[in-house]
């Protein structure tokens, strides 16, 4: 291994999971496949929503920028870890790795705020129905996007470059599948504590934060649900809020776990798992989630394969 990292000044090696060599085929095959699937997933909640007037509302406004970001986080890593795992070169340009780390940061960052977003939209949604759409007015939505993408953003501007410039000492072995934080932290040959007690900081803000308010909120919306009389009622509210809670609950138990404890305290394989479970399974299932929980989203999606079947009946 030292003579791969004497040869690949200003590269990084990307180990993953050659550790297991004995997996890497499997897993080539099971994440290409869900990756596929994470692809066509996201693209038709995008199009579904954006196409069918009837979901031109806050909610799927929302959900179109969720799909967005899983599709360009699941993005950011995938291709770059089925190349590895399908041949022998494991290496990563520096841009690449500053790239991938940059994007990595920033996308899990404005997840996590926009998943506060939507819980908002839908304590004003269940708690003020009357007041409902004067509420989530179009400006209010953009407005708390693009806070959602600036805090995000912000974020990563600030800790890539930090993690970056720690001195490595001639090590070039991300002991990782990806570019992450904490893999990079581990690295240095500095003693890191002041570096990871800023990220606990941050991690505070763009982590904990938004998960207190959504449970706040969440908190309000049992509330109200609970004083809805007819059973239909309260299953209905039930209902629309299911798929985001489901959604924040397998986004935050990965997250948390992760990078709230970015030193060495953790088995690397298992930290490797659970990122790969962060990066591919969740934004496979967000997909699957929302279309088989929400009644509107497969009612737009048999809207629109009727009129493409009538479409080619006409021809």
């Amino acid at each position: 291994m030292d003579g791969t990292n004497d040869s690949t000044q200003g590269n990084f090696i990307l180990l993953g999971f050659s550790n297991h060599p004995h997996l890497e085929r499997i897993l080539f095959v099971v994440i290409l496949i869900a990756y596929l699937l994470t692809l066509v997933g996201n693209t038709t909640i995008i199009l579904v929503s954006r196409l069918d007037p009837h979901l031109h509302t806050p909610m799927y406004f929302f959900l179109t920028h969720l799909s967005f970001l899983d599709l360009s986080f699941t993005t950011s890593s995938i291709p770059q870890l089925l190349y590895n795992l399908n041949g022998h070169d494991k290496t990563i340009s520096y841009t690449g790795c500053a790239i991938q780390l940059f994007l990595f940061l920033g996308l899990g960052g404005v997840e996590c705020l926009l998943l506060a977003v939507m819980a908002y939209d839908r304590f004003v949604a269940v708690c003020k129905p009357l007041h409902y759409l004067v509420i989530m007015n179009p400006r209010l939505c953009m407005s708390l996007v693009l806070v959602a993408w600036g805090c995000g953003v912000a974020n990563s501007l600030v800790m890539s470059p930090v993690t970056l410039q720690l001195p490595r000492c001639g090590h070039h072995s991300v002991d990782h599948f990806l570019c992450e934080m904490p893999a990079l932290i581990r690295m240095a040959c500095v003693n890191t504590a002041a570096i990871e007690g800023t990220v606990f900081v941050l991690a505070v803000g763009i982590v904990l934060s938004p998960l207190v308010f959504i449970l706040v909120s969440y908190g309000y919306i049992v509330r109200a649900v609970l004083q809805i009389q007819p059973v239909s009622g309260r299953q209905k509210a039930f209902n629309t809020c299911g798929s985001h809670l489901t959604v924040v609950s397998l986004f935050y138990g990965n997250i948390i776990y992760m990078y709230m404890q970015p030193g060495n305290s953790s088995s690397q394989d298992q930290s490797k798992f659970l990122t790969l479970f962060y990066n591919i399974v969740t934004p496979l299932l967000n997909p699957l989630i929302y279309t088989l929980r929400n009644k509107e989203v497969k009612g737009a999606l048999r809207r629109m394969l009727l009129d493409n079947r009538g479409e080619i009946g006409k021809e």
